[in-house]
């Protein structure tokens, strides 16, 4: 592959930049022998990313690291810019705004919503009009908005929502309206590049996203695997019970039509007679020891673990994160799933609940468009939020 003097440039400065974020502070000669450049490309790139605001002479260091003289230390300036993420779910949105490290600063929900093609525009707009209104002023501005779509998205073309209605050319109506870069993508992809920028030291991350439906992000080393045509991480509509309940996809007895929060609810609310569940309620029943609420859990936890046996020996993740409202709050959920993963090639995968909890998605978002402006695709923060 033939690379003019350019993009090795921006290559150069990519590696130069990721070193700085990964050590958290370093010299010039530190950076000279990790990157494997010599000390006069470093002091070039060093001083364009110092003028470009997006690192810091920190301090100044001890001798003893390098010999010689003190050396100055370098950071990065995780304030140089600012970035919106949106989820917009079929009875919700949500968003937030923070700087390119993560730091949040503000967030904000509409909830209560049935969201359609009629009026995700607006509801889109509305958020944003909110989060913009608590934006400061940093070196670049708001460097990208990210939207995340509960259903297939392919090279950010909305392909197909099961639970709702979008037009498939929303990020061109939106990139008509906002002066900034628009990217749509799955909301499991972003869920599971949340985890594994902001949440995970592992450089293979599968994040199951439960909610309406099911879906798993797959991310390796900073990218999202998506297959050729988005489908990649659809595990929601893999089949567990042949022949079983219809699926919007068009398959029959899909995992989706027996372990989501939505199947959850809609088999409680038949057995318990109680209209409108949601996950606080069946959480409240569950640590009450209601027998039929433990049972069904029970048995959605032996549903995911067949989720997550297929994944173990499909991807064979580093790190399996499960992101459910429900089983943030019952983490004993865990550890049943993880029991019922019997097999040989699937007993010893690492299954946690999500750090980032309902944020992971959001975090993915800021993940995405900070990739995207620094350049950087294995990129690691770390944050306090």
């Amino acid at each position: 592959m033939i690379q003019s003097k350019y993009t090795i440039r921006e290559n150069n400065e990519a590696t130069i930049l990721n070193a700085i974020i990964s050590q958290k502070e370093i010299s010039r000669a530190e950076l000279s022998v990790l990157a494997g450049l010599n000390k006069a490309s470093v002091s070039s790139i060093t001083k364009k990313l110092l003028e470009d605001e997006l690192v810091h002479e920190d301090r100044i260091g001890d001798a003893a690291r390098i010999g010689g003289r003190k050396p100055i230390m370098l950071t990065f300036n995780g304030k140089a810019a600012l970035t919106l993420s949106l989820d917009v779910a079929p009875n919700y949105v949500e968003g937030l705004i923070a700087y390119i490290d993560g730091k949040v600063l503000y967030e904000s929900e509409i909830k209560g919503i049935k969201v359609s093609s009629d009026n995700v525009l607006a509801y889109i707009t509305e958020m944003v009009e909110k989060l913009t209104q608590h934006a400061v002023e940093t070196p670049h501005g708001i460097t990208g908005l990210c939207v995340a779509i509960h259903g297939l998205v392919t090279q950010e073309e909305i392909i197909f929502t099961p639970n709702y209605t979008l037009q498939s050319n929303l990020k061109a109506q939106l990139e008509e309206i906002y002066p900034f870069y628009v990217y749509l993508e799955n909301e499991a992809n972003l869920a599971a590049l949340g985890e594994y920028t902001f949440g995970s030291i592992s450089d293979s991350v599968v994040s199951l996203s439960i909610h309406t439906g099911i879906g798993a992000g797959i991310v390796e080393n900073g990218k999202l695997r998506t297959g050729k045509k988005g489908i990649a991480g659809e595990i929601g509509h893999s089949i567990l019970y042949p022949d079983g309940r219809k699926c919007p996809c068009g398959n029959d007895g899909c995992l989706e039509q027996y372990a989501s929060h939505q199947a959850i609810y809609s088999e409680l609310e038949q057995m318990l007679a109680l209209p409108d569940l949601n996950s606080s309620v069946v959480i409240e029943c569950y640590k009450k020891g209601d027998p039929v609420v433990q049972k069904t859990l029970r048995t959605n936890a032996h549903y995911l673990s067949i989720a997550v046996n297929n994944l173990a020996v499909i991807y064979e993740p580093d790190l399996v994160v499960i992101n459910s409202s429900i089983y943030s709050q019952i983490p004993e959920l865990i550890q049943i799933l993880k029991n019922d993963l019997k097999g040989k090639f699937s007993h010893e995968t690492p299954v946690v609940n999500s750090s980032l909890k309902r944020k992971a998605t959001l975090f993915g978002g800021v993940a995405k468009s900070t990739q995207n402006f620094l350049n950087i695709q294995n990129l690691k923060m770390n944050t306090d939020n």
